[in-house]
């Protein structure tokens, strides 16, 4: 037993030297908390651990020896999605960075990290240095043949210099169309357009697991213009160029990505492009992995499009002292209809309900109608509230966010408002009271 014991007081100190960390100083300190480390794999995220952030803005990650090598994400705020960035581990040297959110990331230690960010600036100087040629309109052919020569023999230089880390993967991915010979700007953005994703590997494990994959998909998608075409169209043409680039990888992967590009879309209120996304690929995606929840949302979605007929609901309408059920599609007393989803306990609701009555009153009864429908865990001050309302229709939906009308209009926050027309087709779907005013103003 004794022996034992020997042994192993013998082994701890080369187990504690096999420790890693990953640390670093925040600024300004005061801005951060709590800090969380992930491992990153292709479709999750591991927890690992968290630290404080200390009043110098300083915080560790203590690795043990089992800690394995790959991509770990380091997530600062929430929502941690966006506020977080990828470190690189390999298992054999200690990771130190500072961070500041105006200036971000600078490794101070870790030979990987801090050959891939030299490698990432200097093809970056080099590139704002055929930008500032064209900009120019320089005519000497042999200066910018030289700069593709420095591109290219610096790519190689850093593919040399990252054999067996895993700093390559991206290296290599990031590696440019470079020009053999000279070519006039209109030549060489679109070979850069052709080639963009040539030299991606997309089943990379190591990228899949990062955001590199992510990053470049929005950046061609939004960075990569075509000369006479609106956005829209922009938009479609690159995705279908990005879809058909990724069309070997798994579905789970694809998935993620987008996912990621049709909520890019939603955010920016480009409903025709995030119904591309939906229609051409992710519907198909969802249903092969049988992801019930993501087709139900992109079907919601769709069907909450401009210019599809709103969904419909039941209405329960008082007259002269009468009660008499009507469906939403069967109401003819009004041009156009405002739903407006509130509740009683709800604030902005309070400021902006009367905001919409004031408005709706300027306006001849017969051009517009207000459907106000209560989110309420119950009808208690719901009944006392609606009393101030008397020309709104007024719906109760019980189950505030899990109520059934809610959720067929994809309500998530109160007030929302949409505009119908008289055949109850989706107009408009204002932000707010005075993007609503704006709308109808007109």
């Amino acid at each position: 037993m004794l022996s034992k014991l020997v042994a192993l007081l013998m082994l701890l100190p080369s187990i504690l030297l096999a420790q890693h960390s990953i640390k670093g100083v925040f600024s300004p300190a005061k801005d951060y908390e709590v800090v969380l480390l992930y491992k990153v794999t292709p479709t999750v995220s591991d927890y690992i651990t968290n630290a404080n952030v200390q009043k110098d803005g300083s915080f560790q990650f203590k690795l043990d020896a089992s800690a394995p090598a790959g991509i770990y994400r380091v997530v600062y705020a929430v929502p941690q999605e966006d506020f977080n960035f990828d470190v690189i581990y390999n298992g054999k040297e200690d990771v130190t960075l500072t961070f500041n959110s105006e200036t971000g990331i600078s490794f101070k230690s870790s030979i990987e990290n801090k050959l891939l960010a030299s490698y990432t600036s200097s093809m970056s100087a080099i590139t704002q240095s055929i930008s500032n040629y064209f900009r120019e309109d320089r005519k000497d052919t042999l200066a910018l043949k030289a700069i593709f020569k420095t591109q290219r023999e610096t790519q190689i230089r850093y593919e040399k210099q990252a054999v067996n880390t895993i700093a390559l993967h991206f290296i290599k991915a990031n590696k440019p169309y470079i020009p053999k010979k000279y070519e006039d700007v209109k030549t060489y953005v679109k070979n850069l357009k052709t080639h963009y994703f040539d030299n991606i590997d997309f089943n990379s494990k190591t990228l899949q697991s990062s955001s590199f994959l992510q990053e470049r998909m929005l950046n061609y998608v939004f960075g990569i213009s075509a000369e006479g075409k609106d956005n829209i169209t922009n938009y479609k043409n690159n995705i279908d160029v990005f879809c058909n680039a990724i069309k070997t990888i798994p579905t789970s992967i694809k998935r993620i990505l987008l996912v990621d590009l049709w909520q890019e879309m939603v955010d920016l209120r480009l409903e025709p492009v995030a119904n591309h996304i939906s229609k051409n690929y992710l519907l198909d995606i969802a249903n092969q992995l049988k992801d019930k929840e993501l087709v139900d949302a992109l079907t919601r979605y769709n069907n909450l499009s401009i210019g599809h007929k709103a969904p419909d609901f039941s209405i329960v309408i008082e007259k002269d002292n009468k009660k008499e059920t009507k469906k939403l599609s069967e109401l003819k007393s009004a041009e156009k209809y405002i739903i407006v989803f509130w509740s009683s306990t709800c604030s902005h609701c309070l400021e902006e309900i009367p905001q919409l009555q004031k408005f709706i009153k300027s306006r001849a009864k017969d051009k517009l109608k207000v459907i106000a429908i209560g989110l309420e865990d119950d009808n208690k001050a719901w009944k006392e509230k609606i009393k101030s309302y008397p020309e709104f229709i007024h719906v109760l939906g019980l189950g505030k966010w899990d109520n059934k009308i809610g959720n067929d209009y994809g309500v998530t926050t109160t007030p929302t408002y949409f505009v119908l027309d008289k055949n109850k087709h989706i107009l408009k779907k204002p932000e707010d009271i005075e993007v609503l005013k704006a709308v109808l103003g007109k």
